[in-house]
């Protein structure tokens, strides 16, 4: 029976891991590799990492760190970061990640989707949506970490994406990452309806009270958080922590 996903997200800057707010200012949290270690041992439903200098420095991927990542990681890896290419995104596979996460790739290079699809199945091609509110309504789509505004209608795009072949489209939400009040449920509203592959929701996740609301909200949906799962407390001491299955039951709403 399928259920919820609740998936770590993990941003990776100098080869350390750090956490954001509103995608400014990171703030170093710990080393990526016990970061995964510890998720193993908490048995994550699937685990994000997106390195946030790759794009930005017009950088490859860092294929060393990704073996190092995927070498200890037990749980369904997505990384993104500095992809431009088929053989980019065939190596990391075969590094054995088993999705690559695409964002402003796939607004410059729209056929790279596909592409990518065709070599190694649309399952295993994410896009990633970063979007910002208008100040008069309505949403804009960004790329390079927030600084640069696309080109692109957010409805069309997510239209176009999936004739293109994508397998999973994750919605984040600047204006809520890292603040840790909430998700951006009005942009779920907006956008749900035009999905029909995976969706997962990003930005703004503060207790897993958040996550509960986006599942009885939306049904079978992945639910992703940053700060939730490297923050304990008021003020966020730095604790890697994952719901037990326990809890993990009680964030589903019985009609799931």
């Amino acid at each position: 029976m399928l259920a919820p996903r609740i998936i770590p997200c993990l941003l990776v800057h100098d080869k350390g891991l750090v956490k954001t707010v509103k995608f400014k200012d990171p703030v170093y949290v710990g080393d990526p590799i016990n970061a995964v270690r510890i998720f193993n041992e908490k048995e994550s439903d699937e685990l994000m990492i997106i390195d946030i200098d790759a794009t930005v420095h017009n950088r490859e991927p860092n294929f060393k760190m990704i073996e190092n990542l995927a070498s200890v990681c037990r749980m369904p890896l997505c990384y993104g970061g500095g992809i431009k290419t088929v053989e980019q995104a065939t190596r990391i596979f075969n590094l054995g990640v088993e999705k690559i996460a695409l964002s402003s790739a796939a607004i410059e290079n729209p056929k790279l989707v596909s592409d990518i699809a065709k070599e190694v199945g649309n399952q295993s091609v994410v896009i990633v949506i970063d979007v910002k509110k208008k100040m008069f309504g309505g949403y804009d789509v960004y790329t390079h970490n927030g600084t640069k505004k696309a080109k692109v209608d957010l409805e069309k795009f997510i239209l176009d994406l999936q004739s293109l072949g994508v397998g999973e489209i994750v919605l984040n939400s600047i204006d809520n990452d890292g603040v840790m009040k909430g998700y951006d449920l009005n942009l779920v509203d907006k956008v749900k309806s035009l999905i029909n592959v995976p969706m997962t929701v990003l930005g703004g996740a503060g207790s897993l009270d958040d996550i509960k609301t986006l599942i009885n909200r939306f049904g079978i949906i992945g639910c992703s958080a940053g700060s939730l799962f490297v923050f304990k407390g008021k003020y966020k001491a730095v604790l890697i922590n994952y719901p037990k299955d326990s809890e993990k039951k009680q964030l589903f709403n019985s009609n799931i």
